[in-house]
């Protein structure tokens, strides 16, 4: 197995690595990495109903989608990520790479289990999410380890009002989270967590250290590029959902319902008591084919046509209900 310690921090690179290493080699590999801050989506969910849109936005916090199922994670500098991409496997095993993971923390004083579907958890408390998928004979497993990640921006990040947002697509289930570094007398950083997992794996298997050649770098540069960066990729291929937001401002309480549909507003419906000398269904029809997102919406309320619907409501309060 070859053994590959990733040093980008960049997320969108760093999914499209995992994607290209699963489809595009032939090894076996065990890679550990690091991303800047990020929400990481499940590939079946609904992005926009698992970020808190606003705070992700202020904080530049990066969105991207993964290529396996399962729940969203915030992943920032304190939080480890770990793949597994092994040959002839034709079947999800949650337990033999999480029991891998327990036995590296064991040494280290740590008593972990495995929890529910594809967690792991110290004192009940979860640190660690797993996910995973095949390709062909090929199967990736990847799971976080969180070691100082705060627990306050996590929870911020993907807190999202539920009366907000409904559709379909796999909701997570924030849990009560925890750091490695809670329960170590003395705490480790990143570089001190990658040695512990390392040595574990290099004890269990033959290990070879390798790195990216020039010819993998060119490849996913290339798909992160064209897939990972996108947001066709990372929103739009959510499935349908149902948006709805109401705020009273000093010009009027304004109440939006909305209707989207691969990340593109489908359908959008403005009610309240606000004044305006043009029907605000002009304004809905201006959004409709917009796609649902801060930056596009933006450009479309430079329009006369909105002022006119709106009296005394700025585009600021306007981004507010309508995203």
């Amino acid at each position: 197995m070859k053994y590959i310690y990733n040093k980008s921090n960049d997320p969108y690179w760093n999914l499209a690595t995992e994607e290209y290493l699963l489809t595009q080699r032939d090894d076996e590999i065990f890679m550990l990495w690091v991303n800047s801050d990020v929400i990481v989506v499940g590939r079946n969910q609904n992005t926009m109903a698992e970020i808190n849109y606003e705070y992700v936005t202020e904080n530049n916090i990066a969105v991207v989608r993964r290529m396996t199922g399962g729940g969203a994670v915030f992943h920032d500098k304190g939080n480890l990520n770990f793949t597994f991409i092994e040959n002839n496997s034709s079947n999800l095993d949650f337990a033999y790479f999480g029991n891998i993971i327990i036995g590296a923390l064991k040494a280290i004083g740590i008593t972990a289990e495995l929890s529910g579907r594809n967690d792991l958890t110290i004192d009940g408390k979860k640190f660690s999410g797993n996910a995973a998928t095949i390709h062909k004979n090929r199967r990736l497993h990847h799971g976080t380890l969180m070691l100082s990640t705060p627990a306050d921006r996590l929870t911020k990040a993907l807190k999202v009002d539920p009366k907000k947002i409904e559709g379909k697509g796999i909701k997570s289930v924030l849990s009560r989270v925890t750091n490695i570094n809670a329960h170590l007398s003395a705490p480790l950083d990143i570089d001190g967590l990658i040695n512990v997992i390392f040595n574990h794996v290099k004890n269990l298997s033959d290990i070879e250290i390798s790195d990216f050649t020039n010819e993998d770098i060119l490849k996913i540069s290339a798909l992160s590029d064209e897939k990972y960066r996108k947001w066709e990729w990372n929103y739009g291929r959510s499935p349908k959902y149902n948006f709805s937001k109401s705020q009273k401002f000093p010009a009027g309480l304004i109440e939006v319902k909305t209707t989207v549909l691969n990340g593109i507003i489908e359908d959008l419906n403005v009610y309240g008591d606000f004044f305006g000398i043009r029907d605000a269904g002009e304004f809905s029809s201006l959004l409709k084919g917009c796609r649902h997102d801060r930056i596009a919406i933006s450009e479309i309320l430079d329009d006369p046509i909105v002022s006119e619907c709106f009296f005394g409501i700025t585009k600021h309060e306007l981004l507010e209900v309508l995203i």
